[in-house]
């Protein structure tokens, strides 16, 4: 899933080479966050256990989070996701749940999707929209059989979302409609990887065989009853979020990382984000924010068919009139096979012209190159099409290129 900004948390790495990149030790690939820790900031129910786990915590969208642990580099957690299975602490999101006969109503009145036309038990990629076609966010809503629709939005959109939420609640039970909203405040975790299944299998009393993507259950994890299961993720691997009851969390990730079944790690915000980025993922505040469309985001899919009909979405007058006409600007990715990697803000240029600018960059671990995402004035956005990338005043020959970079490994049904 698309998920909240590390705009300040960017991978910066020398690259003479890439084979010097997989060298690099923990202090030379660095993340620029806020290390000193507001007073303020907010820990989830786990932040002892990673800190006790060697966790490197930042302040992160207001929360104290890890970024890596003292057992590996980012590098090292990146990869051992991609071949075997790691844990996220995700409890900084925002979960509710809406409940009523008109819940449907309700989000669909916030969101592209068409929440409607979800069978029970399975969720779908969507955004919040503003009038002018801007996403205010990105969540995943869940219609489950249990009568109420589960979403998770991000953590550094989570005031805003709430207000959002709360403001057109009212508007709607001003109109005699039956809604209610409930935020919730179990720890969230994120298990990741191509051993996922094996390793949860053996402890849940649900046939994961028969949970496919975007699929959610309630399950029984290790013996803690009450727990929502949804097979989702951030990283293009197969994986499940585990929404957890309160004081539960630390058993469940305890039996997972004693799994015998394969080895499971617990891995921080670096690794996820390099994660997101070769999966071709938005992370908000980066690559989507306010100012740009789902058009413009090359994120046209989220929109339902019955809504492009309809209409009746925040922003649908500039979305559906973009979906005629080509926008002016494009997300593309990127791929340069040397020098720095490209970072936010540099500057993309075709013909000696700038024709866009970088929103997000990393070195890739999987592929031993540079990617990025960008947006670029649209003539400019054929698939092969070379470009320059300045970073920190050097040039660095790119391609347009499909994203994702790496192929993705949802469980899908056949």
């Amino acid at each position: 899933m698309l998920r909240t900004s590390l705009a300040k948390m960017k991978l910066a790495a020398t690259s003479a080479s890439m084979n010097q990149f997989m060298r690099l030790k923990p202090s030379v690939l660095t993340i620029q966050a806020n290390r000193c820790a507001s007073s303020d900031a907010l820990k989830t129910s786990l932040y002892d256990y990673h800190v006790e786990k060697g966790g490197k915590m930042v302040d992160f969208a207001g929360w104290l989070m890890p970024v890596v642990y003292s057992s590996d580099t980012i590098i090292q957690s990146h990869l051992h996701t991609r071949q075997s299975c790691s844990i996220f602490d995700v409890s900084h999101m925002l979960q509710t749940k809406v409940h009523g006969k008109h819940s449907v109503d309700y989000l669909e009145s916030l969101v592209v999707g068409d929440i409607e036309g979800l069978a029970d038990d399975t969720g779908t990629l969507t955004v919040f929209t503003n009038q002018q076609g801007g996403i205010c966010d990105d969540l995943i809503a869940n219609k489950t059989s249990d009568g109420y629709i589960y979403v998770v939005s991000n953590a550094g959109c989570r005031d805003g979302d709430l207000a959002l939420m709360k403001r057109k609640l009212e508007e709607c039970k001003s109109k005699g409609l039956d809604v209610e909203l409930e935020v919730l405040t179990n720890p969230l975790v994120a298990v990741q990887g191509p051993l996922m299944s094996k390793v949860l299998q053996a402890g849940v009393d649900v046939d994961l065989s028969q949970l496919y993507f975007m699929n959610t259950t309630m399950a029984s994890v290790f013996g803690v009853e009450g727990c929502r299961i949804t097979r989702c993720g951030y990283t293009g691997e197969d994986g499940v979020e585990i929404s957890i009851p309160e004081g539960k969390e630390h058993h469940i990730i305890d039996c997972l990382l004693a799994s015998k079944e394969g080895s499971v790690k617990l891995a921080g915000l670096g690794a996820r984000d390099s994660l997101r980025l070769e999966a071709g993922l938005c992370l908000y505040g980066n690559d989507i924010d306010e100012t740009t469309t789902p058009v413009e985001a090359a994120l046209t899919w989220l929109i339902g068919k019955r809504r492009r009909q309809d209409g009746n979405f925040p922003g649908s007058d500039v979305i559906l009139q973009q979906l005629k006409e080509k926008p002016a600007r494009k997300r593309v990715g990127i791929i340069t096979e040397s020098g720095p990697p490209p970072r936010a803000g540099s500057k993309v240029i075709v013909d000696e012209k700038e024709v866009g600018k970088i929103t997000s960059g990393v070195p890739s671990p999987s592929l031993k190159k540079n990617i990025a995402m960008a947006y670029i004035q649209t003539h400019c956005s054929k698939l092969g099409t070379e470009v320059m990338v300045e970073t920190r005043n050097k040039l660095s020959k790119g391609v347009i290129s499909r994203m994702p970079f790496v192929p993705s490994n949802y469980y899908l049904k056949k």
